[in-house]
């Protein structure tokens, strides 16, 4: 039996682990669980799975999670320590008898607890991308300092994971991540200005959380992933490629030497890459239904539009420059993002505010984790004064 702790329990992943821990109690044990804000869902994940340690990023919200959780006669209240801030959030990703931790923290947020949790040796479920991006070279040195396992939780990494099983990497040639394109693919460009979060947020196969589901209208979702492939797989940009394939059938592709292109398909759900991260190498009976191929029929592939997409080319820049870059193009993204979400900036003006922040800032080599910290204060305070000039 595993014993897990869920970094981010209250998101789509962390419900999605909690239920294969539901389906599967022979094999997965629930000993922490983190939240946000949302201690109302995480007081219903308390009664059912009892972990021993919880916490809040919110301390008003970890008051509220204590009031809830006082003793009293319902016999399915178990005993719980309830923590709070980035202390609590490291307590229980590091806690001692946790076999693997899943990393699936929305945002930057994720970067310090999922770091702590590598240099107490942890095997990471690593479902949070802003980690790798942020701080791909400290984290990679510090997992091979350790011998801290990361399996990729998000579907195209798993993809290229199962893609690469078995082969040599020195016989790879380039890695193929395949995109859906998101809800406004075929929007006229002009019409882009006038888009609302309810139409962005209409994802055409995938069901995600609203920052990630803007990230794909954007297809900034995309330029993350290709950070997080490079120092997952230490491949260099030049040799990853990124494709826009409707149909989400084909989760990613990798070509080897001798052009022979291996791929990994399935029906679109995260079920299946978060089930096989959390019990590699075996797989499990999820009770997923068939791909069956004569219904889909046809499977298309065709090059992203840089013009349409600019926040895939800002990656690959950020990617290339190296250093600070890449947290700052996070940063100014989720401040974006919230921004837009928030009715305070159009859609297009994502693209922009991102723009002209890494323009504002000179890229430092990585030295340590606060220099990825003061790249991200940096870039969100550079970014938010932009918002509130702009309203």
């Amino acid at each position: 039996m595993k014993n897990l702790v869920i970094l981010g329990s209250t998101g789509s992943i962390g419900a999605n682990t909690l239920q294969l821990v539901a389906d599967f109690p022979d094999r997965f044990r629930v000993l922490g669980l983190t939240a946000g804000g949302n201690n109302d869902r995480l007081f219903a994940q308390i009664r059912r799975f009892r972990p021993r340690v919880v916490a809040l990023a919110d301390e008003a919200a970890a008051d509220r999670l204590r009031r809830q959780c006082r003793p009293r006669r319902d016999s399915r209240q178990a005993h719980v320590e309830i923590l709070s801030g980035m202390e609590g959030l490291v307590r229980v990703a590091t806690l001692n008898e946790a076999d693997t931790v899943v990393s699936a923290i929305v945002g930057s947020a994720g970067l310090v607890p999922t770091l702590e949790a590598i240099r107490a040796r942890k095997t990471i479920a690593l479902a949070n991308k802003e980690p790798l991006v942020m701080a791909g070279s400290l984290i990679r040195e510090e997992a091979r300092r350790q011998g801290s396992v990361i399996l990729p939780v998000d579907s195209e990494h798993s993809a290229i994971f199962q893609s690469m099983s078995g082969q040599r990497p020195g016989d790879v040639r380039r890695l193929i991540l395949t995109a859906s394109g998101g809800p406004l693919l075929d929007l006229p460009l002009a019409k882009r200005r006038t888009i609302k979060p309810a139409q962005a947020l209409k994802h055409p196969t995938w069901q995600m959380g609203t920052k990630i589901t803007i990230d794909s209208a954007t297809l900034m979702n995309k330029g993350l992933e290709v950070i997080e492939a490079r120092w997952l797989f230490d491949i260099p940009s030049e040799r990853i490629d990124v494709v826009i394939h409707r149909q989400s059938i084909v989760h990613s592709m990798v070509e080897y030497q001798d052009s022979s292109v291996i791929a990994q398909m399935g029906l679109p759900d995260m079920r299946g890459p978060l089930a096989y991260a959390l019990n590699y190498p075996e797989r499990m009976p999820l009770g997923l239904p068939s791909l069956d191929l004569t219904r889909v029929k046809t499977l298309t592939f065709e090059a992203p539009n840089l013009k349409r997409f600019p926040c895939l080319g800002y990656a690959y820049e950020a990617l290339k420059a190296g250093g600070t870059l890449p947290a700052v193009l996070n940063a100014a993204n989720e401040v974006a993002v919230r921004g837009f979400l928030q009715g305070r900036i159009g859609f297009d003006d994502i693209a922009r505010l991102i723009r002209r922040t890494m323009d504002g800032h000179v890229p430092l080599p990585l030295s340590g984790l606060e220099d990825v910290l003061e790249a991200d204060r940096w870039a969100r305070e550079k970014t938010l004064k932009m918002i509130e000039s702009k309203a």
